[in-house]
């Protein structure tokens, strides 16, 4: 891959064709600008996999050329990935908006580098200039607070990243309604590239405001006369702001579970975007002393995660709080790509503890935070690209968004969907893919540990669909003797006590590996030996179960 010394070059390190993972960089001679740096959560075939972020290799080889990395907002898979970056480029500068900023603090000091970070807050009137670049913001509105597109001007044009966006002209909380002027205004002055937000690239409306859905779920909690348990997630600070409202205006004490939920709750009142009266938050001791129409529980969980808090409760697990006959759960939130099993499983897990469950858009509690067709049509029109990159979304709403695109005034030949890793030059005489960059996944485990690796996510895999053999032997190199064993142990595989016909066989193609293996020189390769047990015992156990269990040899040597 080679820049040209007059191309500003544009490629995703994560968040195409795929929802999460965001991370997008202009590159123009030796100045980088990072906007996003996202995490992804694991399908359910990454087994042991807590979620996925993007491979940082392009950007620690060019480490000096990164100026900032600025955050249009505070949603997961836009700053989760933050720390794992830090880690490899602990200098980077980092420019966020208040709540965003105050949720990256929490990351940053769980992983320790707090203090070694260069953190700055932004605004949208802020502006960051570079020796080449320069990058402004303009505000947006999200399902989040402190919502802001991204502008990096370069000497061919400004190229914005409209971050997740919808236009939202009724937003809640007091937020502000989406800047058209300063959209209009980019556009005016030259747009050279559009990264537009493609997830709602589908829906062929409008997206309904917050306020519709505040309106809808205080009509719903009004009616409820049980105990309420909302569930949400923790940094959609509009929704939980509903929430709380509703119980103030019924009457109802509120209770908080789980930790995301609590810091975000915490972020809000901190920062100003919650204002709550003395002694509505208490604590489970005195909400199981309330009668249930004066409760309203509010906790994580939404997405049927197992150690979330409403699992916990579904489960009979949780410490402090049962299920009771007449609670009413809410699920003000819509399952991500991934999480739909587990969370219909949680669903009809909390109906069998008899709760009524309330959830989807049929009832009108939750509304998306990304803009439908035409609000995306819209953004073109306002600022007027000369090229357009769809982003965040998986490939066929990427194309719709080129469609789009095409529909409100870009040419075809302007178009790009792009893939992670791919790199688009523009220059002076129009735009041209430059080839590859590394931009592949890297899956994080439950200790928290970063490239985990493929390899052995495949292991897991096996182990969880076909099982384990283990075949054990004490051998003698020198006279070419096996002197104890072989053993076989099955975990996952066949049940030993009835299969003891089989792994008799097992034990017989193991010994006679052994004996050969070591007739063919004097002093063989352990590698080899282990190499040709597991070859020849897979055969010999797919012949008769026509099923392929991880093998692993151990071979003891005697001194």
């Amino acid at each position: 891959m080679r820049i040209k010394n007059n191309e500003v070059a544009v490629y995703a390190i994560g968040g195409l064709h795929e929802i999460g993972k965001n991370m997008y960089c202009v590159q123009y001679q030796d100045e980088i600008i990072i906007m996003d740096c996202g995490i992804k959560f694991p399908e359910d075939d990454l087994l042991g996999i807590n979620y996925v972020i993007s491979d940082y290799s392009y950007l620690i080889k060019n480490r000096k050329k990164i100026k900032a990395l600025v955050v249009s907002h505070g949603h997961e898979d836009h700053i989760g990935g933050i720390p794992f970056l830090l880690e490899k480029i602990p200098e980077i500068p980092v420019y966020a908006t208040p709540f965003a900023l105050s949720l990256i603090k929490g990351k940053l000091e769980e992983h320790g580098i707090l203090k070694t970070t260069e953190l700055h807050e932004e605004h949208e009137d802020t502006v960051l200039k570079f020796k080449k670049l320069s990058v402004s913001f303009f505000r947006t509105t999200h399902s989040i607070p402190d919502t802001l597109g991204i502008a990096v001007h370069t000497p061919l044009g400004a190229v914005v990243f409209t971050g997740d966006f919808k236009f939202d002209l009724t937003p809640v909380m007091g937020q502000p309604a989406p800047d058209f002027q300063k959209m209009a205004q980019l556009g005016n002055e030259g747009v050279l590239a559009l990264l537009s937000d493609s997830t709602n690239a589908e829906v062929s409306q409008f997206t309904k405001s917050e306020r519709f859905v505040a309106q809808s779920l205080h009509n719903i909690i009004t009616g409820i006369h049980g105990r309420i348990i909302f569930a949400t997630f923790a940094s959609n600070l509009y929704r939980v702001s509903t929430a709380i409202q509703a119980a103030i205006d019924t009457g109802r004490k509120v209770a908080i579970f789980g930790r995301s939920m609590e810091n975000g709750v915490d972020n809000g009142i901190d920062l100003g975007y919650l204002n709550l009266p003395k002694g509505l938050i208490v604590d489970a001791d005195e909400i199981n002393k309330l009668p249930p129409e004066k409760v309203m529980i509010l906790c994580t969980g939404s997405q049927g995660e197992p150690l979330a808090a409403l699992s916990r409760i579904a489960n009979g697990t949780h410490r402090q709080i049962s299920l009771q006959p007449g609670d009413t759960v809410i699920f003000s939130s819509n399952p991500i790509p991934g999480n739909t099993l587990s969370v219909n499983h949680l669903i009809n897990k909390l109906m069998e503890g008899g709760a009524d469950v309330i959830h989807g858009r049929v009832n009108n509690v939750h509304t998306s935070g990304h803009g439908g067709q035409e609000e995306l049509k819209m953004m073109v029109r306002l600022v007027k690209p000369k090229y357009m990159i769809p982003v965040h979304g998986e490939y066929r709403m990427q194309v719709i968004h080129t469609q789009l695109a095409q529909q409100a005034g870009v040419a075809a030949e302007n178009t790009f969907v792009l893939s992670n890793g791919e790199v688009v030059c523009f220059g002076p005489n129009g735009a041209r893919i430059a080839g590859h960059i590394p931009a592949g996944d890297v899956y994080v485990d439950t200790s928290g540990t970063a490239d985990v690796g493929n390899v052995v996510v495949h292991d897991r895999q096996i182990l969880s669909e076909e099982g384990l053999v283990v075949a054990v032997a004490t051998v003698d190199y020198k006279h070419k003797r096996v002197l104890a064993g072989p053993d076989i142990l099955s975990r996952g595989f066949v049940y030993m006590r009835e299969s003891t016909e089989l792994i008799s066989q097992a034990q017989k193609h193991v010994y006679h590996v052994l004996r050969n293996e070591m007739a063919k020189s004097n002093r063989p390769k352990e590698s080899d030996i282990k190499k040709a047990i597991i070859e020849n015992l897979s055969d010999f156990l797919y012949s008769k179960t026509e099923r392929r269990p991880m093998i692993l040899p151990i071979i003891i040597e005697k001194k």
